[in-house]
This record gives C-alpha cells, sequence and structure tokens, in this order.
C-alpha cells in the first residue's frame, strides 16, 4: 500500500490506525499479522471538500487496492468536521488543517500513528509517542473529540481479540 499509494495523486496522504496498531499488537501476542484487522486507513488531505472530489479519489483506490486482503478505507480529511456530528454524536472537530492534525485526534492514543512515504523515504508520525502501542496500553486520547461510548466500544473490541491488552477506563 505505501508503495502504491503516491499514485492516488494526492499530496498530504497517511496509512493509519488499525492496519498499524493492529499489525504490531499480533507481532507482541504471536497472532497472524492480520487478526483482528478489519481494514486499512488511508487519510488524505485535500482543500477540495465536495463529495465528488473524495469519491474520485475513493474509486481511483478502489482500483489501486483491489488486490489488498481488508477493504481500504479513504477519507479526505479536510471534509471530517461536515460528517462527524451526524457518525458520532457529538459535536465536530474545528476543520483539520492535516491529516497530522486527524491523527492527533484518534480515540485512543495507541492508535496514533501513521505511515507515509516522501521523497526521501518512509516517515512515521506518532505524535505520542509509541509506548502505549508497544506496550498494548489502550488509552483515553485527552485531545480526542470521541465520546466515552466510542472509545469504550473500540476498546471492549479490541481487547475481545487481544485480551493482553490493557484498557485504562475514559475518565483515567
Amino acid at each position: 500500500m505505501l508503495q502504491r499509494a503516491p499514485a492516488l495523486g494526492v499530496g498530504d496522504w497517511w496509512l493509519t490506525a488499525g492496519v498499524l496498531f493492529q499489525t504490531a499488537w499480533n507481532g507482541l501476542a504471536g497472532r497472524p499479522p492480520g487478526t483482528g484487522v478489519r481494514d486499512a486507513d488511508l487519510f488524505y488531505w485535500d482543500a477540495d471538500t465536495s463529495w465528488d472530489a473524495e469519491d474520485a479519489v475513493i474509486r481511483r483506490a478502489a482500483d489501486l487496492f483491489a488486490d489488498v486482503p481488508v477493504p481500504v478505507e479513504v477519507r479526505n480529511e479536510a471534509r471530517v468536521h461536515l460528517w462527524y456530528a451526524d457518525r458520532f454524536g457529538t459535536a465536530a472537530p474545528a476543520p483539520f488543517r492535516d491529516c497530522r492534525q486527524a491523527i492527533d485526534a484518534f480515540a485512543a492514543v495507541c492508535c496514533a500513528v501513521g505511515v507515509t512515504v516522501a521523497d526521501d523515504g518512509p516517515r512515521l508520525y506518532a505524535p505520542y509517542g509509541l509506548d502505549d502501542l508497544l506496550g498494548m496500553v489502550v488509552r483515553p486520547n485527552p485531545h480526542s473529540p470521541a465520546p466515552r461510548g466510542v472509545y469504550e466500544a473500540k476498546a471492549a473490541r479490541w481487547q475481545a481479540v487481544w485480551p493482553e491488552l490493557t484498557v485504562l477506563p475514559f475518565d483515567s
């Protein structure tokens, strides 16, 4: 995916979320690499917040990643504020100014990781470090707009697959 993603023709893009942290947990727990991985999130940022523009990128990605064993979810992070409240039932965050700001806002600290490829090679973005991810700790992200129910539902699903996780309560 990292080799193909530049072909989408979007400038600021990051492979992020479950495909990364869940793959790491599988390695740490001795499970097969794809265990529990439901999709691969590919974020990009484009000032054109129209649905038509995002849909065109999603359609290009569907062709580009047709052989990837999990669905590839491609989203323009410049549009999140337009649908967030409807999906999560809470106030939308201010518009993200780039993909890094979107990664900063994940519901759990361990999730806040992204990888992209620049001219000089791969780049890792982990705004809160990697200790929680590598320590298999699920901690609420105090910088996330995600409500308690979103965090708790994700944590419960993850702990069902990876019982080795230490899940901290939302109010911690």
